[in-house]
């Protein structure tokens, strides 16, 4: 299935305002919702259709056209906590300050292309991962807004996130945001918790650190952040059958967090009595 069947009022609206000389293309995108990988097609449709020299057809053959579906394209760039380190930059949880300054010196020089830099985390699998305030801190942010805020021509930055104020919002306001939805079915399978967390809802307050420490125990045969997953998991599937439930979206959230506190090596024990005091009333 084209991407343009899959979100015909996305890749429409972009296409028109590429067509349109009266319209103006917004410099600076965020995308937000569960499919990440979607998002990231999307961003790079965006390049692909800035940076066409023929068409801007799906199927375009055109050398900038395969660069970009290629990811070899000079002047469309990812950014992460993994992806365009300097080789002086040891950081490896979040997208950095050097990382930041490589950006503006890129942007010293001219060039015949339209700049593209997409900003996103990955997981530990190489997996295109969602932007918060763990991995993308307001020191690197902010050090990015007089840029985001003035662009040059020919430069667009998008921003890919699970949660809309996972971004700080200074990028937000800034930007021109949509919502991606999720278009393959997603399996939510929690039964690595199945028994020990499934109604934690209905725990006491007095059995926080007991429940904390069987998580705990799970670890020993089970990744953390594949204990995590499955709890959020849980969660979402409790949320599809109660989309007004507030709380849960909290709770959720909590977890996410719990995800990038692992990435950022902290110990088992104290990753899960924090979420445990957290969602557990």
């Amino acid at each position: 299935m084209l991407l343009s069947d899959k979100y015909p009022f996305l890749t429409d609206y972009f296409t028109n305002a590429l067509s349109q000389e009266n319209r103006a293309f917004p410099q600076s995108i965020l995308f937000y919702g569960s499919d990440l990988a979607a998002q990231y097609t999307l961003a790079q449709e965006i390049a692909r259709l800035l940076n066409c020299n023929k068409n801007k057809s799906d199927n375009c053959e055109c050398l900038n056209c395969k660069w970009i579906r290629e990811g070899s394209h000079p002047a469309v760039l990812t950014y992460s906590r993994l992806d365009n380190k300097p080789e002086d930059d040891d950081s490896k949880t979040v997208i950095s300050i050097k990382q930041a300054q490589k950006i503006k010196e890129n942007l010293v020089s001219v060039s015949e292309y339209q700049r593209v830099f997409i900003f996103c985390d990955r997981d530990d699998d190489g997996n295109i991962a969602g932007l918060n305030q763990l991995n993308f801190q307001a020191e690197t942010a902010n050090s990015l807004l007089k840029i985001i805020e003035e662009p040059q021509p020919g430069v667009t930055f998008i921003f890919l996130t699970r949660y809309i104020d996972d971004v700080l919002s200074t990028i937000i306001s800034r930007s021109q945001c949509f919502f991606v939805p999720a278009i393959e079915k997603i399996s939510y399978d929690y039964s690595a918790i199945d028994g020990i967390f499934t109604d934690y809802f209905n725990f006491a307050r007095k059995d926080v650190f007991d429940i904390s420490q069987r998580l705990v125990d799970l670890t020993k045969d089970i990744p953390l952040i594949k204990l995590l997953e499955s709890i959020q998991n849980y969660m979402l599937v409790l949320l599809k059958s109660n989309p007004k439930e507030q709380i849960l979206i909290k709770h959720i959230k909590a977890v996410e967090n719990a995800i990038n506190q692992t990435r950022l090596g902290m110990r088992p024990i104290n990753i899960l009595d924090d979420l445990c005091l957290k969602i557990i009333s």
